[in-house]
């Protein structure tokens, strides 16, 4: 068991991978902070994780809002010897018909919030010589994705931005790790609006939240560069790779499309 007094601050921990992800950090007896919108989420989930004996700290913070990120950073005053950054958004629809605010929106907490919280808390970490980072990326970051253009392009941000930051902290006994889901069984979907999207009617073919989360989280502790949950999206993404991007993104186009729009 880890030592009781280590915390893990879980942005996005009330539901999907985040709240997964909560769950095994609870188990080796890490403390929590839980960072997400919902109040009476946070608190339901705080119950149901307080029964493995730990400590779980809420704070209703929305992330979007880049003053509430920084907020986060001044309020949260215990050691952060794991920081997650799970908590993201995505929209669907064509560019030009989605709304703008929208859209900033989703940059400012897929990216922007993504970038403060790791800032702050890694330099808390480098000056102690320990701590690991784990950002939720997806295969979505290696794949230009239509009908999801900008969620598409701020995992590619992620991605590139925590293996670039992870060689620059290499040698301070910090690491941080991406993990790449690809479409997993949560309510990431109807909150984007994508429930129409010819890529979501399988949900059979969805991953299992807490399989991903398992995954990410042997990879964290490893202190490994990166994981892609599943060995489908895998091939998905080292067959992306062998393709001209072009082809890539039409490919999604139609994968991603409407079903009234075939």
């Amino acid at each position: 068991m880890e030592n009781n007094t280590k915390t893990a601050l879980i942005t996005g921990g009330t539901s999907g991978i985040g709240k997964e992800l909560a769950k095994l950090f609870a188990k080796e007896n890490y403390n929590l902070i839980l960072v997400a919108r919902n109040q009476e989420e946070l608190d339901s989930t705080a119950a149901e994780l307080q029964s493995a004996g730990i400590t779980v700290e809420t704070i209703v913070k929305d992330l979007s809002d880049m003053e509430q990120a920084k907020a986060l950073c001044t309020e949260v005053t215990e050691q952060v010897d794991v920081l997650v950054n799970d908590a993201g958004q995505g929209v669907y629809g064509l560019f030009t018909e989605n709304e703008l605010e929208r859209e900033l929106g989703i940059v400012h907490l897929n990216i922007c919030a993504t970038v403060i919280l790791t800032k702050h808390f890694l330099k808390q970490m480098t000056a102690r010589g320990e701590g690991k980072i784990l950002n939720l990326g997806s295969v979505a970051g290696k794949l230009p994705g239509p009908w999801q253009a900008v969620y598409h392009a701020t995992k590619a941000f992620v991605l590139s931005f925590t293996t670039a930051v992870r060689e620059e902290v290499k040698d301070s006994g910090v690491t941080l790790t991406a993990l790449m889901p690809g479409v997993t069984d949560t309510d990431f979907f109807n909150k984007a609006g994508m429930n129409e999207s010819k890529a979501v009617q399988d949900k059979e073919a969805m991953a299992d939240p807490a399989d991903v989360a398992k995954e990410g989280y042997e990879a964290l502790m490893a202190g490994k560069d990166r994981v892609i949950a599943g060995w489908k999206n895998s091939l998905e993404v080292h067959a992306a790779n062998l393709m001209p991007d072009s082809a890539v993104a039409h490919q999604l186009y139609e994968q991603q499309k409407p079903i009234e729009k075939q």
